[in-house]
C-alpha cells in the first residue's frame, strides 16, 4: 500500500522539494485505513477506496506545504476516492490531459484491505505488559524521570510530595500543545495522565456529552459528529484546531463550574487537575450553531486571531409572521484577552428583535463596545473587523431562513492547450526521485546519522538595533547547565576573518557582532550543548547587556535613511540606466501616473526545513560540511576564508534543500558558524 501512495504522489507531481510529502502520504495513509474499516460503507468501485473526495481533502487540511502548491497533493488524495471525477484530475504521468483518456486503470493499483497495519501480536505482548503494571507502586526510575500514575489519588500523591516544581515538572497527554506555546526552559520529570481512566472517559447521555481531558481531539470528533446540529458544527471547528461545564480537582475536592465562571477564577495553581468539560445537548429544533476561527493558517496548530461561536433559537412572531430571536448567544476568543468572552450587551439587545438591517447596525456598534484587545496585541484593529465580519456573516444567515449559508463551490478543473510542434515538451514525466521523498527515504541534512560525540549549536540574537555590547550572562535554570560553551567573535581561529555571508559586489556581512549590535536579530554567539534541544533552551537564558551611551539612534525607517543621508548603493549591474529625459517623457505622456505610498513589514522566509548544516573534520586540516544551502559554492568560500584555510580544504555537500525561496541563500552560511571552533566541529 505504501508503494502505491507513493507512485501516486509522483505521478500527480505531488512532490517538489519533498521535506512535507512523506507527512502528506501519512495522512492520506491513516484515512484510508479508517474508511476501510467502516463496514457500513458501500464497497467502492473496482480500483478505488471508500474514502470521499471531500474526506480525502481533509485529510491533508492540516498538513503543510510551501513550495509543491495544494493542487497536485490534492489530486493525488482524490485518486483514491470513489466519487472522484478523473477528468477533473490535474496534471499528471498517468494520461495526458487534453489528449488520453483517463482511465482507474492507468493509476497505481489500490487493493480494499491491503493496508498494514500495527500487528496484533505485538498488540497483545504490549496490552500484557501494562496488566503486568497495574499493581506496581508508580516510581521513576533516574533514567527518564517519568511517572504513570493511573488513578486520580496516585496523581494527587505526586502533586503533592515535596519534590513537585512546576518548573521543573510538567504533566503531558499528548503534548499537543508545545507546537503552539514553545518551552523556555527544560524540566527534568513528566507525568503522564494518559493512564489514568477517570481522564478518557467519553459519556454521552441525553443532557450532553461528558468528554475527559485525555480524551484525543479524533476520538472528541467522532463522538460530536454522531449528533444533533450543535455537536455537528463543534466537530467541523475541532476539525480546525483541534456552553460547557468544567470538572477540577482541587487537592481533595472535585469542583464543577460553567465554562464561564471557570474563566472569571483566578489561575489555577499547579496542583489543580483538569478532569472533564461537558457539553449540554441542545434541541435541534429551531437552533442555528456556528462556530468562526481565523488564524495565519486555516487549519492545525496555529494562534488564532480570533475564535467565536454563535448560537440562536429562532421562532415565529404569531401576528406578522416575521422571525424573532428567542434566545442567542454569542462568544468570542483569543483577540487579545486572557480569555474568551461573551457578548452580554450584545446578546440582551438581539433578544426578542427580528433580524434587520437597523438590528444588525446597531449590535454591530455594540460588538465593537466588547471587542477591546488588550495593550500589546499584534493587529487590534484587524481581530475587530474580524469578530464584526463573523457576527454580520451569523446574523445574515438568520435574516433570511434557518438553514446554514449557501456555499458555492467553484470549479476546480483545467484547461489545457498543447501541441505536437515543441515535442517532447508537455509529455507527461515524473520528477526523478519523488518517489524516495514521498516514502521518506530521502536524507536531508537533519536525518544523517550524528557521528559520536556530535555537539549542537543555537544561535543567540541581539534583541537591540545598534547598541553596545557590554557582556552576556545566563539566567540559573536547567537548560543553561546543560550549556557546555559558548562561540563568538573572540574564537574565530587566527588568520580568520568575522565573515557570515557574502555575494558578489553587494560585500560581506559579519558572522557575530563584536562589540557593538548592528541591528536586531544579529548573531553575537552560538551556544554548544550535547542536543539541539539543550542548546536551543539553553539559548533562551542568555540575558545580553547592552549600551547606547554615545551611538546614534538607530536608523528604522527609509524616512530615517534619507534624513541621515544613509544609502545603499547597488552594484552598476543591478542599477537601470537612464534613458532619455524622464521628466519631459512623463509631463508629455498623455495619461500621467497617479502616485501613493504603501509601507509593508518585514517578511518571514517560511521554509520547512530550518536552517541546519553538519561540519565534519577530515585529515589534513580539512573539513566537510554537509549543508542545506542554496549556494554551495558561496558557502564554501565563506567557510574557508572565516577559518583562515584554501578553499580546496573545505567540501560542502548539498544533496537536497528542504524548500528556500531565497532564504537559505547567502543567510544560510551562517549555520555553518561552529565550523570555526575546532574542538566543537559538528552542529
Amino acid at each position: 500500500m505504501a508503494s502505491t501512495l507513493c507512485s501516486s504522489a509522483s505521478g500527480f507531481h505531488a512532490s517538489q522539494c519533498g521535506f512535507c510529502t512523506p507527512g502528506m502520504c501519512m495522512s492520506i495513509f491513516s484515512a484510508l485505513v479508517k474508511t476501510d474499516k467502516a463496514a457500513a460503507r458501500p464497497a467502492p468501485p473496482q480500483g478505488f477506496s471508500k474514502l470521499t473526495t471531500s474526506e480525502a481533502e481533509k485529510a491533508i487540511s492540516g498538513n503543510l506545504c510551501r513550495c509543491t502548491s495544494y493542487r497536485p497533493i490534492i489530486d493525488a488524495c482524490k485518486s483514491f476516492a470513489s466519487d472522484v471525477d478523473l477528468e477533473d484530475l490535474g496534471l499528471n504521468s498517468f494520461w495526458k490531459k487534453g489528449t488520453d483518456h483517463a482511465d482507474v486503470s492507468k493509476l497505481p493499483a489500490y487493493i480494499s484491505g491491503a493496508i498494514c497495519t500495527f500487528p496484533e501480536f505485538l498488540k497483545s505482548e504490549i496490552k500484557t505488559s501494562i496488566n503486568q503494571m497495574d499493581n506496581v507502586p508508580i516510581e521513576i526510575s533516574d533514567d527518564d524521570g517519568w511517572y504513570h500514575p493511573r488513578s486520580i489519588a496516585e496523581i494527587q500523591v505526586l502533586l503533592n510530595s515535596n519534590w513537585f516544581d512546576v518548573k521543573s515538572v510538567k504533566i503531558v497527554a499528548s503534548n499537543t500543545g508545545s507546537g503552539v506555546y514553545k518551552e523556555q526552559d527544560l524540566y527534568d520529570k513528566y507525568i503522564d495522565i494518559k493512564e489514568i481512566p477517570e481522564l478518557s472517559v467519553i459519556n454521552k447521555g441525553s443532557k450532553g456529552v461528558e468528554i475527559g481531558v485525555a480524551v484525543p481531539i479524533s476520538k472528541a470528533i467522532d463522538v460530536f459528529l454522531d449528533g444533533n446540529l450543535v455537536f455537528r458544527k463543534i466537530a467541523d471547528h475541532l476539525n480546525m484546531v483541534a456552553g460547557s461545564t468544567v470538572t477540577v480537582q482541587v487537592a481533595s475536592k472535585r469542583l464543577c463550574f460553567t465554562l464561564e465562571d471557570f474563566l472569571e477564577q483566578p489561575p489555577c495553581d499547579s496542583r489543580t487537575l483538569l478532569l472533564n468539560i461537558f457539553v449540554p445537548d441542545w434541541d435541534s429544533d429551531n437552533v442555528t450553531f456556528e462556530t468562526c476561527r481565523a488564524s495565519p493558517r486555516p487549519f492545525g496548530n496555529a494562534v488564532s486571531y480570533v475564535n467565536s461561536a454563535f448560537l440562536a433559537r429562532i421562532s415565529e412572531a404569531s401576528s406578522s409572521g416575521e422571525l424573532l430571536i428567542e434566545d442567542i448567544r454569542l462568544a468570542f476568543g483569543a483577540y487579545g484577552t486572557k480569555h474568551a468572552i461573551k457578548a452580554r450587551n450584545v446578546e440582551d439587545f438581539l433578544r426578542g428583535k427580528s433580524v434587520s438591517a437597523s438590528v444588525m447596525l446597531e449590535a454591530i456598534k455594540l460588538l465593537k463596545d466588547a471587542i477591546s484587545p488588550s495593550v500589546r496585541t499584534t493587529h487590534p484593529k484587524y481581530r475587530v473587523s474580524l469578530a464584526v465580519s463573523f457576527l454580520f456573516s451569523f446574523m445574515s444567515s438568520l435574516a433570511g431562513n434557518l438553514n446554514e449559508p449557501a456555499r458555492t463551490d467553484r470549479p476546480n478543473g483545467q484547461e489545457l492547450v498543447s501541441a505536437e510542434e515543441y515535442k517532447p515538451v508537455g509529455k507527461p514525466i515524473k520528477k526523478a526521485g519523488a518517489e524516495l521523498q514521498a516514502s521518506g527515504e530521502a536524507v536531508y541534512v537533519d536525518d544523517i546519522p550524528a557521528p559520536k560525540g556530535c555537539l549542537y549549536g543555537a544561535f543567540i540574537y541581539s534583541t537591540h538595533p545598534h547598541a553596545r555590547i557590554q557582556g552576556i550572562t545566563f539566567r540559573s535554570s536547567l537548560a543553561s547547565k546543560k550549556m557546555i560553551t559558548v562561540i563568538d567573535a573572540k574564537d574565530i581561529p587566527s588568520g580568520g576573518k568575522n565573515i557570515g555571508s557574502t555575494f558578489a559586489t553587494l560585500g560581506n556581512e559579519a558572522l557575530f557582532a563584536d562589540t557593538v549590535s548592528e541591528f536586531a536579530g544579529q548573531n553575537i554567539g552560538i551556544v554548544i550543548a550535547e542536543t539541539q534541544n539543550y542548546a536551543h533552551m539553553a539559548a533562551k537564558q542568555a540575558v545580553i547587556e547592552y549600551s547606547t551611551e554615545n551611538l546614534e539612534p538607530p536608523i528604522l525607517t527609509i524616512e530615517d535613511a534619507v534624513q541621515h543621508n544613509s544609502y545603499f548603493h547597488p552594484p552598476p549591474f543591478l542599477a537601470p540606466k537612464p534613458v532619455g529625459d524622464f521628466s519631459e517623457g512623463m509631463y508629455e505622456a498623455d495619461h500621467k501616473i497617479l502616485s501613493a505610498e504603501v509601507k509593508l513589514e518585514s517578511q518571514y522566509y517560511f521554509y520547512m526545513e530550518t536552517q541546519v548544516a553538519l561540519a565534519i573534520p577530515d585529515e589534513d586540516n580539512c573539513i566537510t560540511v554537509y549543508s542545506s544551502a542554496q549556494m554551495p559554492e558561496a558557502t564554501q568560500s565563506v567557510i574557508a576564508r572565516c577559518l583562515g584555510i584554501p578553499f580546496h580544504n573545505v567540501r560542502v555537500i548539498t544533496r537536497r534543500v528542504g524548500g528556500g525561496f531565497g532564504g537559505k541563500a547567502m543567510k544560510a552560511m551562517h549555520a555553518r558558524a561552529p565550523t570555526i571552533q575546532p574542538k566543537f566541529t559538528y552542529i
